[in-house]
């Protein structure tokens, strides 16, 4: 598992989504790697939020607060940038959102695939694009073996389901405009992602850290529901070696593509919250809310041979190792520390691993 940083130097890279939490991870690795980075989003969604803790913003070639739902806008940006690679990230992204806004949700994930992907083809520059979805494009049957990237697209949800509409618009575009003008396109799917930095509301991490420094007991709504989890940098590392791959093998490469943990991390949401609190100490602790909640899936996991085969992408951090990363940051964070300093620490760690593996 490679990330060439010969490959990343001086590319232009068009990242929307860059002001949130996967985004703005992204948006600091790019930079490490040599990238001139434009990102376009609107304004971090959270506060705090990792885009102005770490200072994301001394990491981009330059910073575009817009709306995606604005084609004019978007227009306008990427032909300034003249990107090589787009890499979409922008999304409406909580499934308990999705049921109090369907609306936005749709615009947001459905509309604003097809805004991108418009632009996109419209944009003499661009080689490659890469569409983050999620592992909740699938039509979840609870069933014990993992999903692969033929299984059948659905969603419970508006969010799951709008993440299973943006694959079949990324699919649509891929044959009716893409192939045809050179533009290699691929989509990615990956699991429950964790990690320092996110602050986003009804997800189990930052509702644990904003309880634990507020020195409560933590309130867990499905303590028995399993997912995939992983900390934030294995499924970026996925989306940085496909981007290499689209650009070289656009042929062999524009389809999608799943990025998940090993089996073995397919864990309950009672045990991610019983080592978040043993690893942060101070008396954490949590109970069982049992009042009535929209539905939730219970189980859900990703099949990567794929991936593990064809890109040699593979999971490194088990999901112990995953947590006690994720905790350190907080702590970091806590202590009132350098956020840009430790967050980039984390990433190099990370990416010395990879290469020794």
């Amino acid at each position: 598992m490679v990330i060439d940083p010969s490959f990343w130097k001086n590319k232009n890279v068009f990242l929307t989504g860059h002001t949130g939490f996967k985004g703005s991870w992204l948006s600091l690795w790019l930079n490490h790697l040599g990238a001139k980075v434009t990102g376009y989003a609107l304004e971090p969604p959270t506060d705090p939020s990792l885009f102005y803790v770490a200072k994301v913003t001394d990491s981009l070639y330059e910073n575009v607060y817009g709306d995606i739902g604005n084609i004019e806008q978007l227009a306008d940006s990427m032909r300034a940038a003249q990107p090589e690679v787009v890499i979409h990230m922008a999304a409406q992204s909580l499934v308990r959102e999705s049921y109090v806004d369907p609306v936005n949700t749709y615009n947001t994930n459905v509309m604003g695939t097809v805004h991108i992907l418009e632009v996109a083809r419209k944009t003499n520059s661009v080689k490659t694009i890469l569409n983050i979805t999620s592992d909740k494009c699938y039509e979840n049957k609870e069933q014990p073996t993992g999903y692969t990237e033929e299984s059948q697209l659905g969603g419970y949800d508006p969010y799951s389901s709008s993440k299973g509409c943006s694959e079949l618009v990324s699919s649509a575009y891929r044959n009716s405009f893409l192939q045809d003008c050179g533009i290699a396109l691929g989509t990615a799917r990956s699991g429950n992602v964790i990690g320092g930095g996110d602050w986003a509301k009804d997800r189990i991490v930052p509702d644990a850290i904003k309880a634990f420094c507020d020195n409560k007991s933590l309130m867990v709504r499905n303590p028995k529901a399993t997912r995939p989890w992983q900390h934030v940098l294995e499924p970026l590392a996925g989306y940085l070696l496909l981007c290499q791959e689209l650009t070289k093998n656009p042929k062999q490469f524009a389809s999608s593509w799943n990025f998940g943990p090993n089996e073995t991390d397919l864990r309950s949401v009672s045990f991610v919250v019983d080592i978040l609190a043993e690893l942060w100490k101070n008396d954490a602790s949590w109970y069982c809310d049992k009042s009535t909640h929209p539905h939730e899936a219970q189980s859900l996991t990703l099949d990567c041979h794929k991936a593990n085969v064809l890109l040699n992408w593979n999971p490194i951090w088990c999901i112990s190792r995953t947590l006690q990363e994720t905790t350190d940051w907080y702590k970091e964070w806590n202590s009132g520390n350098s956020m840009y300093d430790f967050s980039m620490y984390q990433i190099k760690k990370y990416q010395q691993e990879c290469l020794n593996q």
